[in-house]
């Protein structure tokens, strides 16, 4: 059996923050990395966009602000993008503030995703060099607690400690492993929404601020904005009953690319299910299957103007006079939200995007486009026994999939944090 001092499921940004930072502190542990995926996964492949302002990316539950601002200091020092300026930001702040939301000043980073995609093979030459043990292809199966063992496709692995780190598309392995662990948790939250494609100039805050952060009254906000060369594209999930279903996200190039002039940006509502206690994984996966029921297993895309006057978008129609211009997700299916969205979900988005219309002019242009689903899952929130994210003996639990970060540079903040616990043990 092969043994390591500690494993790490995982190659996205937690799984590599907690590599990088154990070979820093402790240069002689032998670590293996190991990944399901052929290339190295995560947000750093998809458009690479990093904010380095608390909260964002930060659950408050987990992530006291001194300890977040203390760990972002340290991300700093390994991803160290330059930063975007940002112009004009109080005059939409107080247009912001007029209607009750809140527009936050966060420092901000872009690679896009083909200076992401560089990013990774520097990062993954750096694990090489380093002697960190990388196993791309593998997949882990099942964990054995009581002899250290993490089971792959491939061998049995024995770990001194282990990091669970499977991002949101590991959502059932982490499930999985921590029933067998037996730790407790919660699976109650799950983020809903639409993105949204208009011309730049109809939403010209993009200019001033690369990513801006709406916060509306509804529990809406606004989430990974791209402009420049951005596109829109879709992700394949699939159920655990077999059934596949797309959500859709949104990428753009780094600005050595030709710009399309066009804009998007998701707009969410997180849901919380309490009473009674339902699981916020099987509400995404039965909205993103009816979603694909309609839309005839393709997303679904509306116009703004149509869907104001209460009409579905044809195909023959979607483009020409007032919708001037071309979907960059064109294999979707033109047709009518409000048949799929829930309605108290879709009538918070469509009042946030009213305030966002008057704060920025022209986004609910007729020609302004919805695709639907899209649909973030961070809903594991496991109890941790300590500040480290341990969830049970020499079991630490990292990244978007287990409920502590939301992005880039949190998923790597929560990864140095476990590392630190390790190295505290």
């Amino acid at each position: 059996m092969d043994t390591y001092d500690c494993v790490i499921v995982g190659t996205g940004p937690a799984g590599l923050g907690a590599a990088f930072h154990l070979n820093d502190r402790k240069p002689g542990a032998r670590i293996l990395v190991l990944d399901k995926s052929k290339v190295s996964t995560g947000g750093l492949r998809n458009d690479c966009k990093m904010n380095f302002t608390f909260p964002v990316g930060f659950p408050e539950e987990t992530w006291p602000r001194d300890t977040a601002q203390h760990y972002l200091a340290l991300v700093r020092e390994y991803l160290a993008a330059p930063f975007i300026a940002t112009n004009n930001l109080e005059m939409y702040q107080k247009r912001a503030e007029r209607l009750g939301v809140r527009l936050l000043s966060v420092r901000q980073c872009h690679l896009g995703t083909d200076g992401g995609l560089q990013l990774i093979r520097s990062l993954m030459s750096e694990l090489e060099r380093r002697g960190i043990h990388v196993s791309l292809g593998e997949t882990a199966v099942d964990v054995d607690p009581e002899r250290r063992c993490i089971v792959s496709d491939r061998r049995e692995i024995s770990y001194g400690d282990l990091i669970l780190a499977p991002g949101r598309g590991g959502f059932r392995f982490l499930q999985g492993a921590m029933a067998r662990m037996g730790v407790e948790y919660v699976d109650n939250v799950v983020d809903i929404g639409v993105r949204v494609e208009t011309r730049e100039e109809r939403y010209p805050i993009v200019k001033d601020y690369y990513d801006p952060k709406f916060y509306f009254p509804d529990g809406v906000r606004t989430f990974c904005t791209n402009s420049g060369p951005a596109y829109v594209v879709k992700e394949r999930y699939v159920t655990e009953h077999g059934s596949a279903y797309y959500s859709v996200n949104g990428h753009a190039y780094s600005r050595a690319h030709d710009r399309s002039g066009l804009v998007n940006f998701a707009l969410l509502k997180s849901v919380a299910l309490t009473e009674p206690l339902a699981s916020g994984q099987e509400l995404a996966e039965m909205l993103g299957c009816q979603a694909m029921l309609l839309g005839g297993g393709r997303p679904i895309m509306q116009r703004v103007g149509d869907f104001r006057l209460g009409k579905r978008s044809k195909r023959d129609t979607f483009c020409g006079d007032l919708f001037d211009f071309e979907p960059t997700l064109a294999g979707c299916t033109a047709g009518d939200i409000s048949l799929a969205m829930p309605g108290k979900i879709l009538r918070g988005i469509w009042r946030s995007m009213k305030l966002l219309d008057t704060i920025v002019p022209g986004v609910m242009h007729p020609g302004t486009i919805m695709y639907y689903p899209e649909i973030k899952l961070y809903a594991n929130r496991p109890r941790f026994v300590d500040k480290y994210l341990r969830a049970a003996e020499h079991l630490y639990l990292i990244g978007d999939g287990a409920g502590t970060s939301r992005g880039i540079t949190a998923a790597w903040a929560s990864g140095i944090r476990a590392a630190d616990g390790i190295l505290m043990s």
